[in-house]
């Protein structure tokens, strides 16, 4: 069922000047300056929280995403906006589009000590959140690690990304520190190409944890290039099929929060469009999941633009 209080902006293709999202070519600045990309983050910003969105996710990674939303916060002074942010990977690319390597990944407790101080120069995080774990994490051994995010008294989440997701949901939940559950949300990749974490997130919700679902577009691939079943059932609705792949994710009644990750305001507001979803449309759906694996190679080719 839609409602704008469950959508929240992502800022990872607004806080830098290149994302792997497919459609920002037109939605950004011609220039991506910081100041115009500073700008354009603003804009959506304002005509979310006009909208009635009151959550906003960045990342140590998102470029200057957390220091854009900081001075919004601090020049709109909103009182009630959630805010989470995720360490591990540091940004690399220096503002560059062209950069090789836009950002580098690592779970270690001087990475987690140092970039935990880095947000908060920056932003007040609600809830901090390990970035892309994955199986292969350290964090899962490293009761170092585990304590010391524990000890900074701000509830903790981690997202999750490739084919493995679930089986990552799973264990993080079972890690400890202090006495206690270590993780109280999770934020990871649903939509109707790739559904495979949805029975893990049904079990994180069923015992408590928030759930965030990212990505519900396939990194634009449903807004750009939908399915033909995608496309119908947004020209049947007068609607974009971004609207379509974002009602599918919201109608998960485990989902807690979705996540927006549009451009500008424009893109936002087409996203914002409620779609009714029966049980014809639910049916026409129902074989788009691609394979895991197949899937997550699909998102690994897309360009960094």
């Amino acid at each position: 069922m839609f409602c704008v209080m469950r959508i929240a902006i992502g800022t990872a293709a607004l806080g830098r000047p290149a994302y792997i999202n497919l459609g920002r070519d037109g939605a950004l600045p011609a220039e991506r300056t910081v100041d115009a990309m500073r700008e354009a983050c603003f804009e959506v910003l304002d005509a979310a929280y006009a909208a009635g969105i009151r959550w906003v996710d960045a990342a140590r990674s998102y470029g200057r995403a957390e220091e854009f939303v900081g001075a919004w916060l601090a020049s709109r002074t909103p009182p009630d906006v959630t805010v989470s942010s995720k360490w591990g990977y540091e940004y690399t690319a220096d503002w560059r589009a062209d950069a090789d390597v836009h950002e580098v990944k690592e779970h270690s407790l001087a990475r987690f000590t140092r970039q935990w101080a880095e947000t908060g120069a920056l932003l007040t995080p609600d809830l901090y959140q390990v970035h892309s774990l994955t199986a292969d994490s350290p964090l899962f051994t490293d009761k170092s690690l585990q304590s010391a995010m524990a000890d900074i008294g701000v509830p903790l989440g981690f997202s999750t990304s490739g084919p493995e997701q679930a089986d990552v949901i799973r264990r993080a939940f079972d890690l400890t520190a202090n006495g206690q559950r270590l993780f109280s949300a999770v934020q990871s990749t649903w939509n109707v190409l790739e559904t495979s974490a949805g029975p893990a997130l049904a079990e994180a919700h069923g015992s408590g944890a928030r759930v965030l679902v990212k990505e519900a577009m396939a990194n634009g691939r449903l807004a750009v290039r939908p399915p033909r079943a995608v496309a119908d059932i947004a020209m049947r609705n007068m609607a974009g099929p971004d609207a379509v792949a974002l009602a599918a994710a919201l109608a998960q009644p485990w989902a807690d929060i979705v996540l927006s990750g549009a451009a500008s305001v424009p893109q936002l507001h087409t996203n914002l469009v409620p779609v009714p979803l029966d049980d014809v449309d639910w049916e026409l759906m129902g074989d788009l999941a691609e394979p895991p694996g197949e899937y997550w190679a699909h998102r690994a080719d897309l360009p960094w633009t």
